[in-house]
């Protein structure tokens, strides 16, 4: 029988340590924190979307695009995201609801445009009266609509026999319809807003910021449970969203490639952003007192069904931006 030779001290150690690395190196990697976002296909919300592309914030975010802020609520309700991106209106309405859900930044400002068809002749909201204009149920732009039809003291119905006859439709419809001239008007977001006026078959009536709302506000949401009990991660999606603003707002050219080439899967050309984003600016902040404005603005004017305006201070939760923005060194 031939006896094994045993290893000197050193050699043994040094195999041991190759063993240990080569087990170390068959396990899998540590899995990065999932953060679920919901999230809307429109200029202004890019800087949301980028939050992906960013790999040294510690997470993994997951996008879901949905047709329309409220649906993005639903969605929030049923336990499906983490975190979503929506005008205030479907904020506001989702907490009147009893949605466990907190404002917790502002990420983009104006975004409205009211266009008109070229032979309706409409040159002020005056000049509505006795025309069909669409907008989207349920989007700040319908809050909008509202405000102004009723500063211009006209009436307005989705039925026939008022002032103004309001037809409901989504985004991209509302510029179908307008460009086969079965609407005299739209309420539009942007970069639709923007793409009706540069494709010739829409003139730009007014940016709709002169009501008590002002420039409309859109709001970052998170879950009260994602917020309270996931709270590192919370942290870790704040920093990396004031990251991916700050980066839009410092390099346009950043924002207009991504928003361009990969929201918009080179869809939307440079001359639409460039117009759609001189009609709405990319943010980090918000103001309770101009979310309580609009809750009021919808409940006076029947907008959304609510049994009682919430009270904004009670679900504008702004602590994780505020430590998002120290640590980042933003003011």
């Amino acid at each position: 029988m031939t006896l094994k030779k045993a290893l000197p001290p050193k050699t043994l150690l040094a195999a041991l340590l190759a063993a240990s690395a080569l087990s170390l190196s068959a396990l899998p990697a540590a899995a990065e924190d999932v953060v679920r976002l919901g999230n809307l296909k429109l200029a202004h919300f890019g800087a949301v979307s980028y939050t992906q592309m960013l790999t040294d914030c510690g997470i993994k975010v997951e996008e879901r695009i949905f047709a329309k802020g409220p649906d993005i609520m639903q969605a929030m309700v049923a336990g499906e995201l983490d975190v979503g991106a929506t005008a205030s209106e479907a904020a506001i309405s989702g907490r009147a609801a009893g949605a466990p859900i907190y404002i917790v930044a502002g990420f983009a400002k104006g975004g409205a445009r009211l266009v008109a068809a070229p032979e309706a002749k409409v040159t002020k909201v005056a000049d509505l009266k006795g025309k069909k204009v669409g907008v989207t149920r349920g989007g700040i732009q319908e809050v909008l609509l509202a405000a102004e039809l009723a500063q211009n003291n006209l009436t307005w119905s989705d039925q026939p026999g008022k002032d103004v006859q309001i037809i409901y439709l989504n985004y991209p419809d509302l510029n179908q319809a307008l460009m086969l001239k079965q609407l005299d008007a739209i309420m539009q977001t942007e970069p639709q807003g923007s793409q009706a006026v540069n494709g010739g078959f829409g003139v730009e009536v007014m940016k709709p910021y002169d009501t008590a709302i002002g420039s409309p506000v859109r709001t970052l949401v998170m879950s009260e449970e994602f917020h309270d009990k996931h709270k590192a991660v919370a942290e870790k999606f704040m920093r990396c969203f004031v990251k991916a603003t700050k980066t839009f707002i410092d390099k346009p050219e950043v924002a207009s490639k991504y928003v361009r080439e990969t929201l918009f899967k080179k869809q939307l050309t440079e001359a639409d952003f460039n117009s759609a984003m001189g009609n709405a600016q990319y943010s980090y902040d918000i103001d309770p007192a101009q979310i309580q404005i609009t809750g009021e603005t919808m409940a006076k004017y029947g907008v959304s069904k609510m049994a009682k305006v919430p009270t904004a201070t009670d679900y504008v939760k702004l602590d994780l931006l505020a430590d998002a923005k120290k640590d980042l060194d933003i003011q």
